[in-house]
């Protein structure tokens, strides 16, 4: 066992605090306080579905941006597994201790490059097409932004914590909503209402498999793009611009692997959640696909389906590559260029 597992413990959560810190208040008012109503429940281990204390989480919340005040200049401290510390972001170095000791660690740069931490119990690890994939339990320490999947460092780090938090809350959401929805039909398919629990524990099953293949989709996507887009995706600094390019790696991502998959699998469940979650500017790129799902909703043949991804596989790559260099001719620019793209030429990118 890590000789002072709960130094370990601080130390991941004192710079989840500092990332916090610099990073949580960039968000819209009504995202900051629905992320922070789920920081608290994760926080004071409150169930889902109970309410949450109304004055004691505007207590809390005070009490957390007053926190924020006073570490928001502090340094990342490094976690105490070797006698001079490792560097937090140093997740490869940091699982070669924990690992063996059924601990996983996960750093790296998130969205609008806030740093993200996390350690928890590590479920299982296993090799997809030569990706590590690294499945997370009861998280120990996190940060206020809880990403249920992502690629940190060559790496698939899936959070089955998060996975079942997201799902929850959006069955909560739900319940006030049309049922006959695409998100309805996912649960349906799932037999939530009848029985929540064991509903919610196929549904996390299932859907942390499609965020798998979404993450190998990535990797598969990041080979074909090479390390241009990369390059491209550390130096944009105009928020349109970086939703623009994650939007179209995502498609690509989900055209070359996840919906493929699923299709051939016959994933009906894991269909509806994908497209119940295919919202905003992913949906107004894309809008053949929401199409052709109506029409395999209607006749559930699934060759129109199939035939709309498979046909949208080279487009994304094209458009993906049509950014890069879009923006490498002019970097200078180059956040200027790819937000003309976001917006009135946005037409040209879709598919």
């Amino acid at each position: 066992m890590v000789e002072n597992l709960s130094a370990l413990i601080d130390t991941v959560q004192k710079n989840c605090t500092i990332a916090d810190a610099r990073h949580a208040r960039d968000m819209t008012m009504c995202t900051f306080l629905l992320e922070m109503r789920e920081y608290y429940r994760w926080e004071m281990e409150i169930p889902y579905g109970a309410r949450l204390p109304k004055e004691e989480l505007g207590d809390w919340l005070n009490a957390r941006e007053s926190l924020w005040d006073t570490v928001e200049e502090e340094e990342f401290a490094p976690l105490p597994l070797n006698e001079i510390g490792i560097d937090p972001f140093e997740a490869d170095d940091i699982n070669r201790a924990l690992l063996p000791l059924g601990l996983v660690y996960s750093s790296g740069l998130g969205h609008f490059r806030k740093p993200h931490f996390v350690l928890a119990e590590l479920k299982r690890a296993e090799m997809r097409e030569g990706v590590q994939v690294l499945v997370a339990g009861c998280e120990y320490a996190r940060d206020l932004i809880a990403p249920p999947a992502a690629m940190r460092g060559g790496a698939i780090f899936l959070r089955m914590d998060a996975v079942r938090r997201l799902l929850w809350n959006k069955y909560e959401e739900w319940q006030w909503k049309e049922k006959d929805t695409a998100l309805g039909r996912a649960f349906a398919h799932y037999d939530c209402e009848r029985d929540i629990e064991r509903g919610l524990d196929r549904m996390a099953e299932a859907e942390s498999e499609a965020m798998i293949l979404h993450e190998v989709g990535e990797a598969r996507a990041e080979s074909m793009l090479g390390a241009d887009w990369n390059t491209m995706l550390g130096q944009l600094t105009s928020r349109h611009a970086e939703l623009l390019v994650r939007a179209v790696r995502d498609h690509l991502a989900d055209c070359l692997m996840t919906l493929p998959t699923l299709i051939e699998r016959e994933a009906h469940g894991s269909l509806h959640f994908y497209l119940a979650n295919f919202s905003g500017l992913r949906r107004a790129l894309f809008p053949a696909l929401p199409q052709a799902y109506e029409s395999w909703l209607n006749n559930r043949d699934s060759a129109k389906l199939a035939r709309t991804v498979a046909a949208a596989q080279a487009h994304w790559l094209d458009t993906a590559l049509q950014l890069t260099s879009t923006y490498h001719r002019d970097p200078e620019h180059g956040d200027a260029h790819l937000n003309a793209l976001a917006g009135s030429d946005l037409a040209s990118l879709k598919r």
